[in-house]
């Protein structure tokens, strides 16, 4: 079913991504361009060897904040993100580099340019939030 004018864009973001199988395939090219992408080098060696965890608590952390099924809460309790990455080093460099590989993925995976800009536009925010990192000047 099309929604005329503004009123698909009122829909949760969960609904307009496409449910869980668009998060599963946007995860897994996050991670493929972080593997893959030399500037994020250093973001990728924040994580451990075996991303299989890690892609597992995204996906269940974007269901829930586009959402979707609380699944992060119930297996983490409250996100508490900033908290969680205290014991990594964020600054713009980690950030840029996080959001350079979620919008290729973005890209890749959205059809929809609005979709694609309400999401980027979400994380963006979200992502300088979490930095924890006073840049040099």
């Amino acid at each position: 079913m099309t929604l005329p004018g503004d009123a698909a864009a009122t829909r949760p973001m969960f609904a307009r991504i496409g449910g869980a199988i668009a998060i599963d395939r946007l995860v897994e090219a996050f991670y493929r361009r972080m593997d893959s992408e030399p500037s994020a080098k250093a973001l990728r060696a924040m994580h451990s060897e075996d991303l299989g965890p890690t892609r597992q608590l995204l996906k269940r952390y974007l269901l829930e904040w586009m959402g979707g099924p609380k699944l992060y809460t119930a297996m983490r309790g409250q996100p508490r993100l900033r908290e969680r990455h205290l014991s990594f080093s964020i600054g713009a460099a980690e950030r840029d580099a996080w959001l350079f590989c979620m919008r290729g993925a973005l890209e890749e995976t959205i059809e929809a340019p609005d979709l694609r800009a309400d999401i980027d536009a979400a994380l963006t925010k979200l992502t300088f939030w979490m930095r924890n990192q006073a840049d040099e000047a």
